[in-house]
């Protein structure tokens, strides 16, 4: 059967388990890979995909009812996050109730973060048109079957396959049949086995040997040399944005964060200097044109529009073209105000719009020694510098 180029697909990222075999005092799936967090990236790998109309995270209760869970809600792409149940397939089901009438879902473990573009595009082309599909890899090493300390013999690996995630379903056929395991009680240990209990085809798609399963600490350190070892194509953009000052009737808001008690900036958003510069050095470092191009001012859709909303869609936009943050650095020109006590809430808001580390955000402030207009106080300027990098094609 083929289905529609536009059907519905909603993510599920399980990321509710307690992390046992990989020990120590943090979870896997919050552990740090190259700048970002393990689920993260998995997260991402998903969000990014044109077909994918948002992600659902499943997360340990306790988790999805703190700060955690509150971070994970403002990534990208996000548009749920759930407390998991006791086991994996109770986890699931709570993320599949969340997909509402999503009519495809892709069930994707966190502890996967290097599943490529190319290979999550795949099963949701091949879900299309079987109504369920894995990706799978060949068993290139001998298989022994064994008895206590004993060998019973050799297993024919022709037709064995290894399994990864994402896999794909059609919903409906999903939910019956995991209300059949269940009912069963039926221990299953992915979801396209409670599909072919059911009878149901699961179309099988080449897998990619990098998408690897993060279970011990040895496997997060090769996903790191991995990740690190990618020759990595950068770029560089700049961007300016000044402004007038327009009295009191204005709020001003620099970097995301407002300065109460000072005159506003003039415009047709709200006037945020810094974070118009930093969109236009990020969409020039990523060819993609510049805020006037994406976000016209003639448009009453933004007119006072939020800054820091705008600044995540531009986020999205470089993330789309395989592109991550290496760093900016930021200098704001004016004699007002004077922001050296709110600069590290700056720093924080900038990098929370982007989802990099603080550390990433530089910043600085200069007047203009009296001079011209800006040095008058008539109004205030940024520049901005961002450096971009991202996997270089093979």
């Amino acid at each position: 059967m083929t289905e529609s180029t536009d059907s519905f697909v909603t993510a599920i990222v399980v990321a509710a388990g307690s992390s046992n075999r990989f020990g120590g005092t943090v979870p896997k799936q919050y552990q740090d890979l190259c700048g970002h967090s393990v689920l993260e990236r998995s997260v991402r790998a998903l969000a990014d995909r044109p077909s994918v109309r948002g992600v659902v995270v499943v997360l340990a209760a306790e988790d999805a009812a703190g700060a955690q869970g509150a971070r994970v809600r403002d990534w990208p792409g996000v548009c749920a996050v759930v407390p998991g149940g006791e086991i994996r397939a109770a986890s699931v089901w709570r993320g599949v109730e969340a997909a509402g009438d999503a009519q495809f879902v892709l069930i994707h473990d966190a502890a996967r973060p290097m599943a490529s573009p190319a290979l999550v595009d795949a099963v949701i082309d091949a879900t299309r048109r079987h109504g369920a599909a894995i990706p799978v890899l060949p068993v290139h090493d001998t298989v022994k079957r064994v008895s206590g300390e004993l060998i019973e013999g050799t297993v024919e690996r022709g037709s064995l396959r290894l399994a990864q995630t994402p896999q794909g379903f059609r919903t409906e056929r999903l939910r019956e049949a995991m209300e059949r395991a269940r009912s069963e009680g039926a221990e299953l240990t992915d979801e396209a086995a409670a599909m072919e209990r059911c009878g149901h085809p699961v179309a099988a798609v080449p897998g990619d040997p990098q998408n690897v399963k993060i279970t011990t600490p040895q496997d997060l350190a090769g996903a790191r040399r991995t990740l690190e070892g990618l020759k990595m194509e950068l770029r560089v953009g700049s961007g300016f944005d000044v402004h007038r000052f327009g009295g009191s009737e204005r709020r001003l808001v620099l970097g995301g964060v407002s300065f109460p008690g000072e005159p506003g900036l003039l415009g047709h958003s709200d006037a945020d200097v810094v974070l118009h510069a930093v969109m236009d050095a990020l969409l020039g470092a990523a060819a993609l044109g510049d805020i006037g191009h994406h976000f016209p001012p003639e448009d009453p859709g933004f007119k006072d529009a939020c800054s820091a909303k705008l600044t995540r869609e531009v986020a999205r936009l470089i993330e789309a073209e395989g592109y991550s943050v290496v760093n900016l650095d930021i200098t704001l020109l004016a004699e007002t105000p004077k922001i050296r006590g709110r600069a590290e809430e700056m720093r924080a808001s900038i990098a929370g719009c982007l989802g990099i580390e603080i550390s990433r955000v530089g910043l600085k402030a200069t007047t203009l020694e009296k001079l011209g207009a800006l040095g008058r106080g008539e109004g205030a300027a940024c520049q901005a510098t961002a450096l971009l990098k991202r996997p270089e094609a093979s």
